[in-house]
């Protein structure tokens, strides 16, 4: 669908929220509900009435875009690998282009974080990006030239189901993940695997955000010794990425992209093939939250590719 105006959603696990851009990519509106809970048909229809709401106060009607927990399988059009599981082996785009009568371009959700900050974000005008989501998961996405790369399995960038390069002895095998393996990056580096770190470290049950406080005040040895371990799996982590793609930019977001020192310390830990020093750039992303619902909206960027590569 062309039109002046482009709405951006993203489906997550708690909340859905949109938001509308006009062609410049401005912000015109922002709407924000509660995810329905184990009901994909619920789940439906409240995205169908957050479009309404956007396009309520819009001089036509503007492109749907989706950034889902999970991703598309190419083998059957229907939703896979979704953590709101509800949504898994559905036919979500189907669903959608019917009740809005028009076609809606469905993406994973670090794939549209990816789009966003390399489409007017952190990442702007470089031509290859790596996102990283350090949140709750730990998810990856790749831009090129300004349009996702998805692969003919459509898991193109999701590193946290690798396992973590270069493992030390405590590290191996490492704890078991949801996935159904053991040692994934997504153990080690999402926000409930610092926090495991901290924990078995001597340290007491507190999540990511409180280990991060409490490093702050700077009277938490643990705290300090846990986030220096995260750091240097971080820097392996991203070594095997560069090794492999060799992006101009990696761009994090998720709650734990916001420890500021790690853009200083992480850096100088790459440790490449050769010896050389990366010059890869390592950035916060620009749009912090909002990166995932406006990259959704950006899925429609280019004209009749979704904004996607194969």
């Amino acid at each position: 669908m062309e039109s002046a105006y482009r709405i951006g959603i993203d489906l997550g696990g708690t909340k859905i929220e949109g938001i509308s851009l006009d062609a410049s990519g401005r912000e015109l509106r922002r709407h924000r509900i509660a995810s329905p809970r184990n009901d994909y048909r619920r789940t439906l229809d409240a995205i169908v009435s957050v479009v309404r709401d956007l396009e309520s106060d819009l001089a036509q009607g503007a492109s749907v875009g989706l950034g889902i927990p999970g991703t598309i399988s190419a083998a059957t059009g229907r939703v896979k690998n979704a953590n709101s599981t509800w949504l898994n082996g559905e036919p979500l785009a189907e669903d959608l282009a019917s009740a809005l009568g028009r076609e809606v371009r469905l993406a994973n959700d670090a794939n549209c974080f990816t789009l966003s900050e390399a489409t007017d974000g952190a990442a702007a005008g470089a031509d290859v990006v790596f996102g990283v989501i350090l949140g709750t998961g730990c998810g990856g996405g790749i831009a090129v030239h300004g349009r996702v790369l998805t692969g003919p399995n459509g898991v193109a960038g999701e590193w946290g189901h690798n396992p973590l390069p270069w493992p030390r002895d405590d590290e191996s095998p490492g704890r078991a993940c949801y996935c159904g393996r053991s040692g994934c990056i997504e153990t080690f580096l999402s926000g409930p695997g610092l926090a495991h770190d901290y924990a078995v470290s001597g340290g007491d049950a507190v999540d990511a955000a409180e280990i991060v406080r409490r490093l702050d005040a700077g009277n938490d040895p643990l705290a300090e010794a846990s986030l220096q371990r995260y750091e240097d799996r971080l820097a392996r982590a991203l070594t095997s990425i560069i090794h492999v793609l060799d992006p101009d930019v990696i761009v994090l977001g998720g709650g734990v992209s916001n420890v500021a020192r790690l853009y200083r310390t992480v850096p100088p830990l790459l440790q490449l093939f050769g010896g050389d020093t990366p010059r890869t750039r390592l950035v916060r992303a620009a749009h912090g939250d909002s990166s995932g619902v406006r990259g959704a909206a950006w899925l429609w960027q280019t004209p009749g590719a979704g904004g996607c590569l194969y």
